[in-house]
């Protein structure tokens, strides 16, 4: 970390998404209150909190009328005001475009983050470069067996399957550039999951190692069939790698359907098929039905060009200083 790292402010723009926080915001703003005064991180870096962006996103228990009273009574306070409910992340998506911050944090509703760990992981951002950090909790999250087993499949998947090795394990506290998340926020097209296009424009996210607080005292407002729906925009909105492996089956297929045609034709020849067109009719079956998969796998290459545009995926993002493809070398 240079001097003139440590010199400037970094400016720091929160958006919380709300949806069923009206017995939680005013705790949290009060926790986030005492960083919109200049403060310095553990290592030295100093940031201000020059607003609070709450994101209404048609919630039922009365948080449109906490949020319009913090944004009347406390001056770092912007609201914005969504026309229905379109999820967490088109609502997150929402704030991000209407930041003005050097970096936005996004905090979930509920208090399960708690505001002064984004001292840490500014402190990571600076030392590493990394244009995004994501939060790595040390402790399971308090929504039950199922939803964490499910939440820790789906980041496996999303890491390993997927094609987002270099974004590591995604999560919902995380600290963007801010040129970054305007950028994206801009662009990026209907049902896309925002941590697939963050993985777009980003080379690479750095971790910082937090501990998750109890959740408001309240249940999650995400049913199993949500998270059901969740993970299937995730897969969606992943890019190609879905319709790659049709392409790379049928290639398997027709691979498969050449060697079993081969030992078919050596068992006719031999002698011992005794059932007349059984021959014919498998060789058939396996070459075809490679033939099959693998056009459908040329089709689904073309359908990629018109799903990255259909996404909104980039083909370039300008950003006022050079990108590192990874962390710095100790």
């Amino acid at each position: 970390m240079t001097s003139g790292e440590t010199s400037t402010i970094k400016t720091i723009s929160v958006v919380i998404p709300v949806y069923s926080g009206a017995s939680t915001l005013g705790p949290l703003l009060a926790e986030i209150e005492p960083l919109t005064t200049q403060v310095a991180t553990p290592r030295g870096v100093s940031f201000r909190v020059v607003e609070v962006i709450l994101v209404d996103d048609g919630g039922t228990d009365g948080s449109d009328g906490v949020i319009a009273s913090l944004a009347s009574r406390l001056p770092f306070v912007r609201a914005v005001w969504l026309s229905r409910n379109y999820g967490q992340h088109a609502a997150t998506l929402a704030g991000m475009a209407s930041s003005a911050g050097d970096w936005v944090v996004t905090l979930d509703e509920d208090g399960e983050h708690d505001p002064q760990d984004i001292a840490r992981l500014l402190d990571i951002a600076v030392d590493t470069g990394s244009q995004l950090v994501y939060a790595r909790p040390t402790n399971a999250p308090g929504h039950g067996v199922v939803r964490n087993s499910f939440s820790a499949m789906t980041k496996w998947i999303f890491r390993n399957m997927l094609g987002h090795a270099h974004m590591g394990e995604f999560h919902s506290f995380r600290l963007i550039e801010g040129e970054i998340a305007r950028g994206l926020a801009a662009y990026c097209g209907h049902g896309v999951y925002l941590d697939v296009a963050l993985s777009w424009i980003v080379a690479w996210a750095a971790g910082c190692p937090v501990v998750l607080r109890t959740a408001g005292g309240r249940p999650s407002s995400y049913s199993f069939s949500k998270l059901a729906r969740h993970f299937w925009h995730l897969v969606l909105s992943s890019g190609t790698a879905p319709l790659r492996f049709v392409a790379a089956l049928g290639i398997a297929s027709i691979v498969l359907g050449v060697l079993v045609s081969a030992f078919v034709i050596w068992r006719k020849l031999s002698g011992s098929l005794a059932v007349p067109g059984w021959a014919s009719l498998l060789i058939m079956l396996s070459l075809f039905s490679g033939l099959i998969l693998f056009s459908l796998g040329v089709l689904a290459e073309y359908m990629a060009v018109t799903v990255r545009m259909a996404l909104g995926k980039p083909l370039y993002m300008i950003t006022s200083h050079p990108s590192r493809g990874g962390p710095r070398a100790p």
